[in-house]
């Protein structure tokens, strides 16, 4: 998202499937996974300091996707999977973010990304950092 990049984060919340980030601009960008039926989605590992991206702007916003078991992983045949990765970065240093999602192949294990918008309700609903 290149709204994101150039802000400076002031907070950030985090929860196994959400991570809030307040900026001092009063923006607030969220990354989660809205939950359906038969899927599960959920951050598996977080490699560097999240303190790192606060206080400094934000230099570089990357995300890649893989369906590529890692090295160990048990594939499920009747399992699909995704791994997401985002690579956040600032003058301080930067943090590599890995999602892992499952389902049975019919539902979406994809990661939003997205700005939260004041008027939109939808997020307080979906969303446990912004109850």
């Amino acid at each position: 998202m290149n709204k994101f990049i150039g802000q400076t984060v002031k907070e950030i919340k985090k929860t196994d499937s959400e991570i809030l980030f307040i900026c001092e601009s009063g923006d607030r960008f969220i990354m989660y996974h809205s939950q359906d039926c038969c899927e599960w989605v959920s951050i598996d590992d977080i490699s560097g300091d999240l303190n790192d991206l606060i206080g400094s702007p934000i230099l570089k916003f990357e995300e890649r996707t893989s369906g590529e078991p890692q090295e160990g992983q048990e594939v499920d045949k009747y399992l699909t999977f995704t791994w997401t990765f985002y690579t956040i970065a600032t003058v301080k240093g930067y943090v590599d973010i890995r999602w892992y999602g499952e389902s049975n192949g019919y539902y979406s294990e994809s990661v939003d990304f997205e700005e939260v918008k004041q008027d939109r309700k939808w997020y307080e609903q979906q969303c446990e950092l912004l109850k």
